[in-house]
């Protein structure tokens, strides 16, 4: 089992290059705002992560650009938690466009660390107890 979730984003101009098409830096920011809103949606929030000491820094991320979005684009950004977490967290993203055509697919690895050793740390028992569900 797994755990998904979808989040539409409308492109802003800002987000685009010259050529009115979505320059390729603005995608980790479309990733991060879909998997913030993904664990928000179950109870989970990265201020509360901090405020106990736990950061989440992104160790790996891995993008395929399939197609271009351009300004004013709505789309889905399509995110997915394939397994139970332990120190690290893996997340599987889609994006999709208003027509459901694929134009972007990443996988971001990120990992749970003490913000006082900066030493990697096991997933908090909040954390796993939200997602235990999605993985029975």
């Amino acid at each position: 089992m797994m755990f998904y979730y979808d989040h539409k984003i409308r492109v802003r101009y800002g987000e685009t290059d010259k050529m009115g098409v979505v320059y390729h830096g603005s995608y980790p920011l479309y990733y991060e705002e879909a998997r913030t809103e993904m664990l928000r949606s179950i109870g989970l929030s990265y201020v509360e992560l901090e405020r106990r000491g736990i950061m989440m820094p992104v160790r790996e991320m891995h993008v395929r650009y399939i197609a271009p979005a351009r300004y004013d684009d709505l789309l889905t950004v399509h995110v997915e938690i394939r397994q139970m977490p332990g120190a690290r967290i893996v997340f599987h993203y889609r994006i999709l466009n208003q027509r459901k055509a694929l134009i972007n697919e990443a996988e971001l690895t990120l990992v749970f660390v003490n913000m006082e050793t900066s030493r990697p740390c096991r997933i908090p028992q909040d954390f796993t107890e939200a997602l235990e569900p999605y993985f029975r």
